[in-house]
């Protein structure tokens, strides 16, 4: 199993990056989210300068906010830099979109992004459609070396449904799920299996990330402890976030068992806002601190519905099932303000005794 970190993209903080190769993580996923964050090929371009081993790309980037032939162009520039160790990961923009109060991308318009980078960074052409108008394109001047499309570039493709977990089997080099939102692994990696049949691919070296939260709790500490609410609140409640889109925004049915207790407080605390400005008060805190009135919110019931939590003998149980099941890579994203010491106590606590 290889252990990756979802980097919240702080131009400042990019020396994280180095600490978690020296700590021995394998992956940086630096997230793309322009109305928050810093932006993460800058990020990416700093990171590549200061490591030496660790694995960088997106984490993942956002279809929608960038053309496709820019998106390659971007992750082409940082394999320049980082060459064999640069990677892309793509999704629909759940966040990112919702944040502007837009939508994600549809399947097909996702399924045409995904394949137009993909051409583009394996050196061919594109059918690319910009304004109802399609051409084909490629990146003129390769023998100059503005980019670097070798080694290639792998392509990790995010889906938390049957749909998109096909694309990634279909066109992809690997797959990103999300436990416990996207599903057993060994589904979503049969969905992918399903795609890549479809498209007479195999999945030899299929690769497969599952983003979580991980809560390691000390001796005898309970859920509902005060260090449990401060430290995951904020992953929670991102979670919780993302199903409010789904469900209230979007029509999407009824919410999950463990998110019911605390829904029509939720969805209350959201009606206060004009539906104009929703968009922005609902992501607005996205994993970095915890709003006073969702605080109380945030019971032993939600916090094991969208974490893995427990003592650190439990969690290394855990990521060896998932393993068992095919997983490849399980990463996290840590809290802003004690992200070095939360990778440091995972590292301690979880990878070595691993």
């Amino acid at each position: 199993m290889d252990f990756g970190i979802c980097v919240a993209s702080k131009i400042d903080e990019v020396g994280l990056i180095a600490h978690m190769e020296n700590l021995g993580y394998s992956h940086a996923w630096v997230a793309d989210t322009q109305m928050m964050w810093s932006d993460c090929y800058a990020v990416l371009a700093l990171a590549a300068q200061q490591t030496r081993t660790i694995r960088i790309g997106t984490g993942v980037a956002v279809a929608g906010t960038r053309i496709a032939p820019v998106t390659a162009n971007s992750i082409a520039t940082i394999n320049r830099l980082a060459p064999g160790r640069t990677f892309l990961g793509l999704g629909t923009g759940n966040t990112a979109m919702r944040v502007m109060g837009h939508r994600p991308f549809k399947i097909r318009e996702y399924e045409d992004y995904i394949r137009d980078v993909r051409d583009l960074l394996s050196g061919g052409e594109a059918q690319f459609t910009w304004r109802d108008r399609t051409r084909p394109i490629r990146f003129v001047m390769q023998e100059h070396g503005f980019l670097g499309l070798e080694p290639p570039i792998p392509i990790h493709v995010s889906g938390f449904g049957p749909r998109s977990q096909a694309l990634a089997g279909k066109y992809g080099d690997g797959l990103v799920i999300s436990i416990p939102r996207g599903g057993t692994v060994t589904r979503a990696i049969a969905n992918a299996q399903a795609g890549a049949e479809a498209a007479g691919r195999t999945l030899d070296g299929f690769y497969t990330t599952a983003l979580t939260n991980v809560l390691l709790l000390e001796p005898g500490e309970s859920l509902d402890a005060e260090r449990v609410v401060r430290t995951i609140g904020p992953a929670v409640m991102a979670s919780v976030h993302y199903l409010y889109d789904k469900i209230a925004e979007d029509g999407g049915g009824d919410p999950p068992p463990f998110v019911r207790s605390i829904w029509k407080e939720f969805c209350d605390l959201m009606a206060e806002v004009p539906e104009e400005r929703r968009h922005l008060r609902v992501h607005d805190s996205h994993y970095v601190f915890l709003h006073p009135e969702e605080a109380r919110m945030v019971n032993p019931e939600l916090i094991q519905g969208c974490t893995v939590a427990g003592q650190p003998e439990e969690i290394v149980e855990r990521i060896r099932k998932l393993e068992r099941e095919g997983l490849s890579q399980i990463m996290f994203l840590p809290r802003l303000d004690l992200q070095y010491r939360q990778l440091e106590d995972f590292t301690r606590r979880v990878m070595e005794r691993y």
